[in-house]
């Protein structure tokens, strides 16, 4: 038995997968994770690489470069030009981000769904009542990015941004496992609520969900890097124009986006919980 089918036996076990990836010291080993992806050393990257590639199945092919200072410079990535063609369709509104393609559908009762029979209130999500109110009887999409996947995100249609919600929290695993079994884990982990505005007037916003292990979030507008040490201002103005596809952001390892859209606008037919999207790929319509 090959030491990585010994890992995949582990991470299949939900009660085992679950204790390793949730009752541990979440914050401190996200702290520690962090320093260690930061230093650059050849050995040390080298090292923590291949020890990733032990858990996942990561594929550097697209990546515009084949040497990395360190961990975090692998993760956080660039592709290379061209590696994901936009949809320029001024219908569709594109996914932000590799993913794959969690609980989705339509706002109801102001409430959305985490997984199979795990509501959760969208107060509790965007702490904001103006938004919960706007977003009644819109559509959502959940689009999870798995630590393998290309870890930066981008603007999913012609937009400015006008306001940035940092609101700091837990670093909860995020996977299938754990969304089954942690009720409103979304709205208990550190996350940013990202409003856009589209030249139509309607507001789409995103919302980044980081997760345990490094668990920071870089938005390419802002000058600060949120992550659990960041200390406010919590409600960020701005003011930053993005064309459809123009790189807003990353993550610091694989985690979350929740992309929420107004009554008007439907996830197109084939966005489905379980499906695999890339960044620039339809995903909804108005």
């Amino acid at each position: 038995m090959t030491m990585r089918s010994v890992i995949d036996r582990v991470v299949q076990h939900e009660d085992l997968n679950f204790l390793l990836t949730n009752r541990i010291p979440r914050r401190w080993l996200t702290l520690t994770v962090g320093w260690l992806s930061r230093i650059e050393h050849p050995w040390v990257c080298s090292a923590c690489i291949a020890l990733w590639r032990l858990f996942s199945d990561l594929d550097l092919s697209e990546a515009k470069h084949d040497r990395f200072d360190s961990l975090r410079d692998c993760f956080t990535r660039e592709l290379k030009d061209g590696a994901r063609p936009i949809d320029m369709d001024p219908s569709v509104v594109v996914s932000p981000c590799d993913a794959l393609v969690g609980a989705c559908g339509q706002v109801t009762d102001g409430s959305v769904v985490q997984a199979k029979g795990f509501p959760y209130p969208l107060i509790d999500l965007l702490g904001d009542p103006e938004l919960v109110r706007y977003y009644r009887n819109g559509r959502y999409a959940t689009l999870r990015l798995t630590s393998s996947m290309y870890h930066r995100f981008h603007a999913p249609y012609d937009c400015r941004v006008e306001q940035v919600n940092y609101i700091s929290g837990d670093t909860w695993n995020v996977n299938p496992i754990a969304l089954r079994r942690v009720e409103k884990l979304f709205c208990k982990n550190e996350r940013a609520v990202i409003r856009c505005r589209l030249p139509s007037g309607a507001l789409l916003t995103l919302v980044p969900v980081a997760a345990i292990l490094v668990a920071s979030i870089r938005l390419k507008f802002l000058d600060v890097r949120l992550h659990l040490r960041y200390r406010g201002p919590n409600l960020i103005p701005c003011d930053a124009g993005l064309r459809k596809g123009e790189e807003m952001g990353w993550f610091e390892h694989g985690s979350t986006i929740i992309v929420f859209a107004p009554p008007g606008m439907d996830l197109c037919a084939e966005i489905a919980e379980g499906g695999r999207i890339q960044m620039g790929q339809a995903l909804a319509h108005h």
